[in-house]
Protein backbone atom coordinates (compact mmCIF):
# COMPACT_ATOMS: atom_id res chain seq x y z
CA UNK A 1 0.00 0.00 0.00
CA UNK A 2 1.29 3.69 -1.04
CA UNK A 3 0.00 5.25 2.21
CA UNK A 4 -2.85 5.44 4.26
CA UNK A 5 -6.44 5.72 2.45
CA UNK A 6 -7.38 9.03 2.81
CA UNK A 7 -10.68 9.37 0.82
CA UNK A 8 -12.08 10.30 -2.36
CA UNK A 9 -12.55 13.86 -1.08
CA UNK A 10 -8.23 13.67 -0.04
CA UNK A 11 -7.68 12.60 -3.41
CA UNK A 12 -9.17 14.66 -5.42
CA UNK A 13 -7.44 17.99 -5.40
CA UNK A 14 -6.34 18.98 -8.50
CA UNK A 15 -4.37 21.80 -8.34
CA UNK A 16 -0.86 21.19 -8.88
CA UNK A 17 -2.54 19.18 -12.05
CA UNK A 18 -2.27 20.02 -15.86
CA UNK A 19 -5.33 18.00 -17.62
CA UNK A 20 -5.67 17.72 -21.75
CA UNK A 21 -8.79 17.06 -22.95
CA UNK A 22 -9.75 15.38 -26.34
CA UNK A 23 -13.78 16.34 -27.40
CA UNK A 24 -14.97 14.32 -30.90
CA UNK A 25 -17.23 17.11 -32.65
CA UNK A 26 -20.00 13.93 -33.95
CA UNK A 27 -22.86 14.59 -31.93
CA UNK A 28 -21.76 17.61 -31.01
CA UNK A 29 -24.83 19.19 -28.80
CA UNK A 30 -24.38 16.06 -26.51
CA UNK A 31 -20.24 16.22 -26.44
CA UNK A 32 -20.34 19.97 -25.45
CA UNK A 33 -22.33 19.03 -22.42
CA UNK A 34 -20.26 16.48 -21.18
CA UNK A 35 -17.19 19.41 -22.17
CA UNK A 36 -18.82 21.67 -20.05
CA UNK A 37 -19.90 18.98 -16.94
CA UNK A 38 -15.70 18.07 -16.96
CA UNK A 39 -14.55 21.16 -17.11
CA UNK A 40 -17.01 22.64 -14.26
CA UNK A 41 -15.93 19.59 -12.60
CA UNK A 42 -12.29 19.84 -13.03
CA UNK A 43 -12.42 23.32 -11.84
CA UNK A 44 -14.33 22.56 -8.75
CA UNK A 45 -11.39 19.83 -7.68
CA UNK A 46 -9.13 23.01 -8.15
CA UNK A 47 -7.59 22.47 -11.72
CA UNK A 48 -6.56 25.65 -12.92
CA UNK A 49 -8.23 27.11 -16.36
CA UNK A 50 -4.79 27.85 -17.44
CA UNK A 51 -4.07 24.29 -16.90
CA UNK A 52 -6.77 22.55 -18.69
CA UNK A 53 -6.08 22.14 -22.79
CA UNK A 54 -8.96 21.17 -24.79
CA UNK A 55 -9.12 20.66 -28.56
CA UNK A 56 -11.81 19.01 -30.75
CA UNK A 57 -11.54 16.57 -33.29
CA UNK A 58 -14.11 15.17 -35.70
CA UNK A 59 -15.30 11.87 -34.36
CA UNK A 60 -15.06 9.09 -31.32
CA UNK A 61 -12.14 7.45 -34.30
CA UNK A 62 -10.27 10.53 -34.09
CA UNK A 63 -10.14 10.57 -30.39
CA UNK A 64 -6.79 8.50 -29.78
CA UNK A 65 -4.46 10.02 -31.93
CA UNK A 66 -5.15 13.19 -30.37
CA UNK A 67 -4.84 11.92 -26.80
CA UNK A 68 -1.71 10.37 -28.18
CA UNK A 69 -0.10 13.30 -29.46
CA UNK A 70 -0.79 15.39 -26.04
CA UNK A 71 0.57 12.13 -24.50
CA UNK A 72 3.72 12.15 -25.92
CA UNK A 73 4.34 16.17 -25.06
CA UNK A 74 4.51 14.71 -21.38
CA UNK A 75 3.06 17.81 -20.14
CA UNK A 76 -0.38 16.42 -18.80
CA UNK A 77 -0.97 14.15 -15.79
CA UNK A 78 -3.69 13.03 -17.13
CA UNK A 79 -6.07 13.11 -20.23
CA UNK A 80 -9.89 12.70 -20.85
CA UNK A 81 -11.57 11.14 -23.72
CA UNK A 82 -15.27 12.73 -25.10
CA UNK A 83 -17.05 11.51 -27.00
CA UNK A 84 -20.14 9.86 -28.24
CA UNK A 85 -21.42 7.31 -30.55
CA UNK A 86 -24.91 6.26 -30.57
CA UNK A 87 -26.51 2.48 -32.29
CA UNK A 88 -27.34 3.34 -36.14
CA UNK A 89 -28.76 0.59 -38.33
CA UNK A 90 -25.44 -0.75 -39.54
CA UNK A 91 -22.88 -2.57 -37.46
CA UNK A 92 -20.22 0.85 -37.56
CA UNK A 93 -21.19 1.22 -33.95
CA UNK A 94 -20.05 -1.87 -32.99
CA UNK A 95 -16.17 -0.35 -35.20
CA UNK A 96 -16.62 2.81 -33.74
CA UNK A 97 -16.84 1.90 -30.16
CA UNK A 98 -14.70 -1.20 -30.34
CA UNK A 99 -11.72 0.94 -32.06
CA UNK A 100 -11.91 4.15 -30.17
CA UNK A 101 -12.07 2.13 -26.64
CA UNK A 102 -9.32 0.27 -27.56
CA UNK A 103 -7.13 3.45 -28.40
CA UNK A 104 -8.18 5.14 -25.51
CA UNK A 105 -7.04 2.32 -23.74
CA UNK A 106 -3.56 1.87 -25.67
CA UNK A 107 -2.44 5.50 -25.49
CA UNK A 108 -2.66 4.98 -21.23
CA UNK A 109 -0.53 1.98 -21.12
CA UNK A 110 1.73 3.17 -23.95
CA UNK A 111 2.56 6.32 -22.28
CA UNK A 112 1.62 5.13 -18.52
CA UNK A 113 -0.77 8.30 -18.22
CA UNK A 114 -4.29 7.97 -17.01
CA UNK A 115 -6.97 8.43 -19.76
CA UNK A 116 -10.71 9.17 -18.45
CA UNK A 117 -12.85 7.36 -21.12
CA UNK A 118 -16.35 9.57 -21.59
CA UNK A 119 -17.43 8.67 -24.72
CA UNK A 120 -20.63 7.42 -24.28
CA UNK A 121 -22.10 4.34 -26.64
CA UNK A 122 -25.57 4.45 -26.18
CA UNK A 123 -28.54 3.13 -27.99
CA UNK A 124 -30.44 5.82 -28.49
CA UNK A 125 -30.03 9.88 -28.29
CA UNK A 126 -31.96 9.84 -25.22
CA UNK A 127 -29.79 7.62 -23.20
CA UNK A 128 -26.94 9.78 -24.42
CA UNK A 129 -28.74 12.94 -22.67
CA UNK A 130 -29.43 11.16 -19.59
CA UNK A 131 -25.54 10.42 -19.23
CA UNK A 132 -24.06 13.58 -20.53
CA UNK A 133 -23.34 15.66 -17.33
CA UNK A 134 -22.88 12.86 -15.25
CA UNK A 135 -20.12 11.13 -17.49
CA UNK A 136 -18.43 14.30 -17.69
CA UNK A 137 -18.31 15.13 -14.12
CA UNK A 138 -17.38 11.57 -13.86
CA UNK A 139 -14.55 11.67 -16.36
CA UNK A 140 -13.63 14.70 -14.64
CA UNK A 141 -12.87 13.05 -11.01
CA UNK A 142 -11.29 9.88 -12.85
CA UNK A 143 -8.40 12.10 -14.31
CA UNK A 144 -7.55 13.91 -11.43
CA UNK A 145 -7.87 10.86 -8.90
CA UNK A 146 -5.86 8.51 -11.21
CA UNK A 147 -3.28 11.28 -11.94
CA UNK A 148 -2.65 11.81 -7.91
CA UNK A 149 -2.98 7.90 -7.63
CA UNK A 150 0.31 7.47 -10.10
CA UNK A 151 2.01 10.18 -8.26
CA UNK A 152 2.02 8.26 -5.27
CA UNK A 153 2.97 5.16 -6.94
CA UNK A 154 6.08 6.56 -8.84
Amino acid sequence: MFGADKGTADLLDGKRLHIGIVQARFNEAITDTLFSACQAELLALGVQEKNIAHVKVPGALEVPVALQAMAELDEYDALIALGCIIRGETYHFELVANESGAGVTRVALDHQIPVANAILTTENEAQALARQIDKGRDAARVAVEMALVLDRIG
